[in-house]
Order: C-alpha cells, then sequence, then structure tokens
C-alpha cells in the first residue's frame, strides 16, 4: 500500500489504521474490547463472565539457556493478562520449531515452560508442535494466554481518569540493562569487574509484571487501580503516552520523581559507552516496569503493598484534563511525545556489529 513504511518489530500506527482496524471480520456484540493501539489483550463476554484473550510469539532465546528462556517466554504473555488485573489461567501454544533445534533441547525448554505456567497457575490446554524451514530464533511459534474474570471485573488502558495519580514499578530500562547484561557480559566486566557483571545478570528476572499488577489489584478493579500497562517497545515514555491516548487524557510526571535502578543505569552507562550510542533510558524497552493510575486515596497504600511484596515502586505524577504527556520540572513543563524509536535495538546491533 502506498506510503506505509515497513520497520523492524510492532507495526506503526498508520499501518494498523489503514489495514488492521478497518477488516476485523464479523461484528459480534460479545467483543468487548477489540484490538486498539497500546492495548494488550481484548476481552470477550460469555454470559456473566469476561474471557481476556492476550496473543504473541512464542519467544525464545538459546543465548539466555533454556531457564531463562522458557522463564522470559512465559512472562511476556502473562504480563499481558496480567495488566487487567485478573491472574492468567489457560495457554493455547503453537511451537513452530528451528530444523536444528534438537529433541533433548525441546525437551528442557518444555519442562522449564511446564514448570512456570505451573507455579503461576496457568493451565496449558491445546497447541500444535512441530519442525519447519525457514524458522529460526527467537520467534518459534505463536501463544494464546486467557483469563476469566466476572463481567466487568477488569481493568484497561483507557481507564485512566483526572484526578488518579500515576505509579511506577522498578524503574526505567529493566528489559534493556537484563538482556544486554545476559547476553554480552564481558562488556560489564571490562568496566565493572566480574563480580558486577554476574550480579547483573540477575536483573533479567525482574522483565515481568505478573506480581506487580496482581498485587495492585487487590485495591479494588477500577475503583482503586484504574489502569495498568506494561512498559514494553518505547519504555516508560511509551506506555504513558498510551494510557493518556487510550483514556483521552493527559499526564503529568514530574522529573525528581523518576528513578532508575543503580545496577540498570551503570549496565545502560556502560554500553552507552561501549557502542558510542546515547540512550534515554526512560524510552528503552521496559519489560517488567509496571505503569499503574490509581485513586489518590489508595495511593499510599498501593505503593506499601508494592514494596511489602520487594517491588520497588513510587508515584511519578498524576492524571489531568487534556491530552498528551509532560514532563514537570521545577516550574517548567515540556511535551514527551511517543517516541519515534527505542534505543535499546541500536545499542544491542551495534554490539553484535562490533563483536564480528
Amino acid at each position: 500500500m502506498p506510503g506505509l513504511s515497513i520497520v523492524i518489530g510492532k507495526v506503526n500506527r498508520e499501518l494498523f489504521e489503514k489495514v488492521i482496524y478497518p477488516q476485523l471480520g464479523a461484528k459480534d456484540p460479545s467483543v468487548i474490547v477489540g484490538p486498539q493501539f497500546g492495548v494488550d489483550f481484548g476481552v470477550v463476554r460469555v454470559g456473566d463472565y469476561d474471557l481476556i484473550f492476550e496473543v504473541d510469539p512464542v519467544y525464545v532465546v538459546p543465548e539466555y539457556g533454556w531457564e531463562k528462556s522458557a522463564w522470559f517466554a512465559v512472562h511476556i504473555l502473562a504480563s499481558d493478562v496480567a495488566v487487567s488485573g485478573v491472574p492468567p489461567r489457560y495457554l493455547f501454544i503453537d511451537l513452530n520449531l528451528p530444523l536444528n533445534m534438537k529433541d533433548d533441547e525441546l525437551a528442557t525448554l518444555w519442562g522449564y515452560i511446564h514448570r512456570e505456567c505451573s507455579r503461576l497457575g496457568i493451565s496449558i490446554v491445546a497447541g500444535h508442535t512441530g519442525r519447519y524451514g525457514g524458522i529460526d530464533y527467537p520467534m518459534i511459534g505463536g501463544a494464546t494466554m486467557v483469563a476469566v474474570t466476572p463481567k466487568d471485573h477488569y481493568v484497561t488502558p483507557g481507564m485512566a481518569r483526572p484526578g488518579d495519580v500515576v505509579i511506577m514499578t522498578k524503574g526505567a530500562a529493566v528489559e534493556t540493562a537484563g538482556i544486554l547484561a545476559s547476553m554480552f557480559p564481558d562488556v560489564l566486566s571490562r568496566k565493572y569487574g566480574d563480580e558486577f557483571a554476574r550480579k547483573a545478570q540477575g536483573i533479567f528476572w525482574l522483565q515481568s509484571v505478573v506480581e506487580d499488577a496482581l498485587t495492585l489489584s487487590q485495591l479494588g478493579l477500577r475503583t482503586g487501580v484504574t489502569a495498568m500497562h506494561d512498559a514494553t517497545e518505547y519504555g516508560v515514555w511509551g506506555a504513558l503516552n498510551d494510557i493518556a491516548e487510550a483514556s483521552g487524557v493527559s499526564i503529568r510526571v514530574h522529573r525528581e520523581k523518576l528513578f532508575m535502578r543503580d545496577d540498570v543505569r551503570k549496565v545502560i552507562d556502560a554500553f552507552s559507552e561501549y557502542t558510542s550510542v546515547p540512550v534515554d533510558p526512560y524510552a528503552s524497552i521496559s519489560e517488567g516496569t509496571l505503569i499503574a493510575t490509581v485513586r489518590p486515596e489508595v495511593a499510599d497504600r498501593a505503593v506499601g503493598l508494592l514494596r511489602s511484596k520487594g517491588i520497588d515502586a513510587a508515584v511519578i505524577g498524576e492524571v489531568v484534563e487534556g491530552k498528551g504527556v509532560y514532563l514537570v520540572d521545577d516550574s517548567s513543563e515540556r511535551p514527551i511525545s511517543q517516541p519515534e524509536r527505542d534505543p535499546f535495538w541500536e545499542l544491542f546491533f551495534k554490539v553484535l556489529q562490533m563483536r564480528r
């Protein structure tokens, strides 16, 4: 189609609006939440219950090791359901395996997938498994995660309202640091030493918002917590813009309230220096960072609940009438638009190029 640009990763809004959204098959009143830009799940009503559906690739990176790969694959799916405030319950999975994946490697990966699903209370219901030409890591299939809840007992990124306060968990650039530290620990060893490089690989296990979101759901869905979104591609700025746009509101974020983990900051600084790629950590992919809006009267309780689970959290701003996201610094403020690029990808591919 003329005028549509081709990009790596998620397609842009123009393609969605021109190609996807106008062609969604048969209309059905049971579809309560259909495809929306910035909303990671759909909702179908069946009688007195709502089914929450999330679809994503099965994302497996052998370089992480099979245990980390399985954990990450499950939590990418589970996180996008959990931001509804409802625990994921069922998994349907299609494995299209590379021809070079050995049976024992599949057995190891699948054992860890089973273990993590069991831990989260997720039943694997149906699927498909086969080896096919033209398939390569990391995308080795697709999956659908499902949750079940009484009708209207969920939240979406489109339910924030003026007067809410905005909470962030774990800080910015968690996924960026977690992946880089796990894939290229030698870069960190040279700058900070082997001990830091080893410990930094533990950031990987922060790349999930399942516990964050389900903890906040205890405040009451829609009455306490009003919207939740994980800061995946385009990071914190992307997640804030998604919520603001979906809800038809403006979000004011206070610079002095934003935060990052010290180890994440050191990882970002090391790789930025190594590649000469400038990085805005708040625009960097950050699976594991939850952005949530809650009613002001429960804000202190929300932060307290999260911290009681060992999840760092803070109020970083508020929801007001208007449109867009604004960064407030002393007496001035400036708009923060949806980032045009995520610096993680430039960092990642630059490191790969430099190591050839």
